[in-house]
């Protein structure tokens, strides 16, 4: 498997997006202001993810996180997530948050499992995470 970053625009990035949406995730709007990744194994773009700089310093925000179905429980999710993690820290931004829906269990369970906290500001029917960072991301 192999995770490479991507352009807003690219359509293999598109396409992963549009799954997303079919399963009842939000709708995209490209933002310049975020690094966008795609998984590939075999050739194919199975997953993607991305993350962002938020205002508050040394904060960051990863979103976009979508694997294909059939490529579901192969430790994808968990891989693109490091991945994310590092960039970010890379550029300095050692506190990561992110949001996802309550329909999503096995969202829930991956972020926790990867060492993400609940916090308790979020917005109605949403779980919001953060996690510090150290020099080294596990």
């Amino acid at each position: 498997m192999l995770i490479e970053a991507r352009p807003a625009l690219d359509p293999e990035l598109a396409a992963l997006v549009a799954a997303q949406r079919h399963e009842g995730g939000q709708g995209f709007v490209p933002d310049d202001r975020a690094a966008y990744f795609v998984a590939v194994v075999d050739g194919r773009a199975v997953a993607c993810g991305a993350w962002r700089a938020l205002p508050e310093i040394g904060v960051a925000e990863i979103n976009r996180m979508y694997v294909r179905p059939s490529f579901r429980c192969r430790g994808i999710a968990r891989q693109m997530i490091v991945a994310l993690e590092e960039e970010a820290l890379a550029a300095g931004r050692p506190v990561i948050r992110l949001t996802t829906g309550v329909s999503s269990p096995a969202a829930l369970a991956l972020y926790q499992s990867s060492g993400y906290n609940r916090v308790p500001t979020c917005e109605p029917a949403m779980f919001c995470f953060e996690k510090r960072l150290t020099a080294s991301v596990q």
